[in-house]
This record gives structure tokens, C-alpha cells and sequence, in this order.
């Protein structure tokens, strides 16, 4: 059997590896610098809403990952606004980008290696005042988290501390952002927050550990957290995926009325079109790690525009259709270390055409609300610019 070439595509030497690895250290300790920093004045990253009906506004974010095999791209120019009081979707099949967004925004990232490189996260707070997530540092981006910002986890059961009570996991939530308040009111809004989510008998659950509860249980935990403090922004990160039918109903009409009852807007992020479909006001789609198509939900499932959106559309198993099998969009995502210039769906697309070939495409505005980032809609005076 021949043994295989030390020169092949996927083979890196230990010299390669090693100065890779020193570059990462030295782009990794600037970032870190920077989030680290001591007694920062809060002019530094205070902003302005680009519109005021905002209540969170991502413009140009990226966001990479320095790996000893090279910089991947996990988060690459992506833009979106999320109004007061609606709900965002944010859909793409796995490792499109969904999630390392949704942390860049709470500055969750694995670090050292996943970095905000560049652009803005503008987020609205009282007395019309806003503040730049991407130059905060951690000491000030903890006192938002969970207050303004807050998230609902992908998997409940490795986000609850399985150590704890439910009880005082609530607890410390509501205690680090409300000082004032006693153990008594503590223990009192805690009580409320468990009922809110609908969870029967919910003093005996006070004093429960997270394996005693259910999958459905424990994700109404999660929401009553990230809900306690009654945020501007909820980042719902896949909350229905590892329940069954009925309980992801029930999960899906709490969050829709306690949306409501809090005033607050929410960033959806799943894979599932249905789900998509019932809770979302706008949708934005994804695809390696930038967004190819967004508009109203309406827009987007009546007339989804991009190959990719098409393809995701005709994924979807449909009841009142009869297929052997389901559609399955070609070829494979490109490499996140190698990311080619030009459209990074072409070479799985079938429509395909001579400008396809060019740089990567710019997003193109089919009505005010629907943009698409796809040749196929440029105009003949564009292309002539």
C-alpha cells in the first residue's frame, strides 16, 4: 500500500503548526487585552441607534475562531435589526453561523481562539441610551447579561448545574441584577418566574435538582431565567429541538405570550421552517457563516428567492405531498479555513451563470423588507456599473 504524500491538501507540518499557532497567541492576546481592560469609562462604548425602533442592531459582525489549522471564518459580514416587540428568525442548516452569532451578541465565545474581529452590536437600554457590545469589556458586559440580554440555551440539562437546586440557580439570577431586594423577595419572584412558565407545584420545584425534572420542565426552567429580569432581548438558541411535538407547542406559547406580557423581542435561531413559520415576524437565512436572504416571514416562505432558501424550502416534508424521497441540496459546504472569493453557494447551485464566477455577491433589495444577496436579481443597469 503507498504510503501517503507528506504534501497533500490536508497534511500540515509541525513548523507550520507551531508558527501558526505563535501568530494565534499574538492576535488572540490583543483581543484579550482589549476585553480584559480595567476602569473603562462608559463613553467608550456608548452609541447611537441607527433607528430608535430598534432594539438591537448587528451590522458587519465577524466573528472568527484562530485554530492551529488556520483562522475559520465562523461569522463573516453579517447585518440585522431586531425591532422593539418582534420576533427575529434566524434559520441555516448547521454550522452556517446561527449560534456563533447568538454568542458573539452575548460575548460568550470560546476564548481565547473565537474573537469578535470587527463591527458593531448596538443595543438599546432606559432613557434612550445604547451601547456597543463588540467594545465593552467583560466587567460591564456582565452587568447587561441576563438584565438587557439574555439567552435560552440549546440543551437545558448541560446549562442548568446539575449540582444546585433549580431554587437558587433562579435565585442568583435575580440577585445579581437586583441588589436591593432581600432573600425573601428573591425566593417570592423566583416562585412567580416558575409559575409564569407554567410549572405546576412550583415551591416543591424550588427545591428540586435539575435531573429530577423532565426535558420540558427543564427547558421552562431555562426560559424562566433567561426571563426573570425581563429583558430587551431574548436569544432563543434552538429551545424546542430535544422535546417532543406537544411539549415544543407549549414552550413555543410561552415564549410567544410571556414576549408579550414583558414587552421584549426575540432572536429565534433554528433549523426547523415550521417553527420558523408560527413565532417569527422577519426572517433572516443563513449560509456559511453570511446571510443570503431576509425578509417578512411572508416574503420568505411566499416567495423565497435565494437557491439556498429554495433549497431549504423544498427540504420541508409537506403532509399533503407524496414523495419516495426527500430533496437534498448538492454538494457540501466549503471549507470555513479556505473560504473561496466568489459566492460560496455556486458551486452547489443549479442556476449558476458567468457573474457567478465574479466576487462574492452584494445584497440586492427586491422590495424595501426583502434583500438577497444573488446575481439572478441584479438589474441590467447594475451590471453595467
Amino acid at each position: 500500500m503507498a504510503r501517503k504524500s507528506k504534501k497533500s491538501a490536508n497534511y500540515l507540518s509541525a513548523r507550520t503548526i507551531r508558527r501558526t499557532a505563535k501568530e494565534n497567541r499574538r492576535i488572540t492576546r490583543q483581543f484579550e487585552q482589549k476585553l480584559n481592560r480595567k476602569h473603562v469609562a462608559p463613553s467608550e462604548y456608548a452609541t447611537v441607534m441607527k433607528d430608535p425602533a430598534n432594539v438591537l442592531e448587528v451590522e458587519d459582525l465577524k466573528t472568527y475562531f484562530f485554530t492551529d489549522a488556520g483562522t475559520v471564518k465562523a461569522v463573516d459580514g453579517v447585518s440585522f435589526e431586531v425591532p422593539r416587540g418582534k420576533t427575529i428568525g434566524l434559520v441555516g442548516e448547521s454550522g452556517c453561523g446561527k449560534s456563533v452569532t447568538s454568542l458573539s451578541i452575548m460575548q460568550l465565545l470560546q476564548r481565547p481562539q473565537g474573537q469578535i474581529v470587527s463591527g458593531a452590536i448596538r443595543l438599546t437600554q432606559d432613557h434612550g441610551q445604547a451601547v456597543d457590545i463588540t467594545k465593552m469589556p467583560i466587567h460591564a458586559m456582565e452587568k447587561i447579561r441576563g438584565k438587557d440580554v439574555s439567552m435560552i440555551f440549546q440543551e437545558p440539562m448541560t446549562s442548568l448545574n446539575p449540582v444546585f437546586k433549580i431554587g437558587s440557580q433562579l435565585d442568583e439570577v435575580i440577585g445579581l441584577h437586583n441588589p436591593d431586594m432581600d432573600k425573601d423577595a428573591v425566593k417570592k419572584r423566583t416562585i412567580e418566574m416558575l409559575e409564569l412558565v407554567s410549572i405546576a407545584n412550583s415551591g416543591a420545584v424550588y427545591d428540586m435538582y435539575p435531573h429530577q425534572l423532565s426535558g420540558g420542565m427543564r427547558q421552562r426552567v431555562m426560559i424562566a431565567i433567561a426571563l426573570a429580569c425581563s429583558p430587551k432581548v431574548i436569544i432563543a438558541d434552538e429551545p424546542t429541538t430535544a422535546l417532543d411535538v406537544t411539549i415544543q407547542a407549549q414552550i413555543l406559547d410561552i415564549l410567544r405570550r410571556l414576549k408579550d406580557q414583558i414587552n421584549s423581542s426575540i432572536v429565534l435561531i433554528t433549523h426547523d421552517l415550521g417553527v420558523i413559520a408560527e413565532m417569527a415576524d422577519e426572517v433572516v437565512v443563513m449560509y456559511a457563516g453570511r446571510i443570503v436572504e431576509k425578509g417578512t416571514v411572508e416574503e420568505i416562505f411566499k416567495h423565497p428567492s435565494h437557491p439556498y432558501t429554495l433549497g431549504l424550502m423544498a427540504s420541508k416534508p409537506v403532509v399533503s405531498r407524496h414523495v419516495e424521497r426527500l430533496y437534498s441540496i448538492p454538494g457540501n459546504v466549503p471549507n470555513p479555513i479556505e473560504m473561496p472569493d466568489y459566492c460560496y453557494f455556486r458551486d452547489r447551485c443549479d442556476r449558476a451563470f458567468e457573474p457567478c464566477y465574479g466576487e462574492y455577491p452584494p445584497m440586492i433589495s427586491l422590495s424595501p423588507t426583502h434583500k438577497v444577496a444573488c446575481y439572478c436579481y441584479q438589474q441590467p443597469a447594475d451590471k453595467k456599473e
